[in-house]
């Protein structure tokens, strides 16, 4: 039996495979399929937040390669990098983006070297949040990107997961100080704002079942970025986050359960 990082296990349910079948995609076992099986059972309309936040991503990384002229990604609890990954947008901008995904799961970092096999400028790193110098510290990053200049930071349905007891806003604070500036962080975070009491009973489930889990208020989920200028138009439910042209946006907040947003480090 293999064990990987906090005491997960390659039988049980892992974040990154879960969140990877809740997006429809085949990177995932059946512990997985079964842990959002009884998910999905409390929260049916839960896959239209992932995907939402999934288009989300994919717009602020094309913004920040495209517009923003940023020229390298570092994605935290990336999971793995398939259904619109970074990688692959951002290098339709530019093909010299270099990319560090990171993750603690070793699953999820075994089929991200997988898929980056057989590029040059993509690597998957497994360390842990909780630590953020064994990020910032890690050889193979430190071989990809160039900290000292302009970078993305990437935030993605990742800070859920660290209760309060774990102090996030510390250890998002230490990773923003290492950006130069001229860098940007992308945070997007689960929310019971406006939602049904069935949308916190299945929080509460895979809080239970299949990894900590705390959704946050708009209010507590802005603090994360500091005194970092927010990019237009601010922290806002991931649908409206710049929206593409002849998208339509859902006008009722109990549709979407996470926010998103963009910020600048001058």
């Amino acid at each position: 039996m293999t064990v990987i990082p906090d005491g997960q296990r390659a039988d049980g349910p892992s974040i990154a495979c879960v969140y990877d079948y809740l997006l429809g995609g085949s990177h995932n076992f059946a512990a997985d399929q079964e842990a959002a099986t009884a998910f999905l059972a409390r929260w049916p309309d839960a896959p239209a937040t992932m995907r939402a936040n999934r288009a989300f991503l994919g717009r602020a990384v094309r913004h920040l390669a495209g517009q923003a002229g940023i020229r390298q990604f570092l994605d935290i609890g990336s999971g793995i990098p398939t259904m619109g990954n970074v990688h692959e947008i951002a290098q339709q901008a530019a093909p010299d983006v270099r990319v560090a995904y990171v993750d603690n799961d070793a699953v999820a970092v075994q089929h991200s070297r997988a898929i980056l096999a057989r590029n040059d400028h993509a690597i998957a790193v497994q360390a842990d949040l909780r630590r953020p110098r064994e990020i910032l510290d890690s050889p193979q990053l430190r071989d990809l990107l160039d900290l000292s200049q302009p970078a993305a930071l990437l935030l993605v349905a990742i800070l859920h997961f660290f209760p309060d007891s774990d102090e996030p806003a510390v250890l998002v604070a230490e990773l923003l100080g290492a950006l130069a500036p001229g860098s940007y962080v992308v945070i997007s975070h689960g929310t019971t704002d406006g939602q049904a009491a069935n949308v916190a009973e299945a929080m509460g489930h895979y809080n239970q079942t299949t990894a900590p889990f705390q959704p946050r208020s708009r209010d507590a989920i802005r603090a994360f970025f500091g005194d970092l200028e927010l990019v237009d138009p601010g922290l806002v439910l991931v649908p409206r986050w710049r929206p593409d042209r002849g998208t339509a946006t859902r006008d009722d907040p109990g549709q979407v359960a996470a926010y998103g947003g963009v910020g600048y480090k001058p």
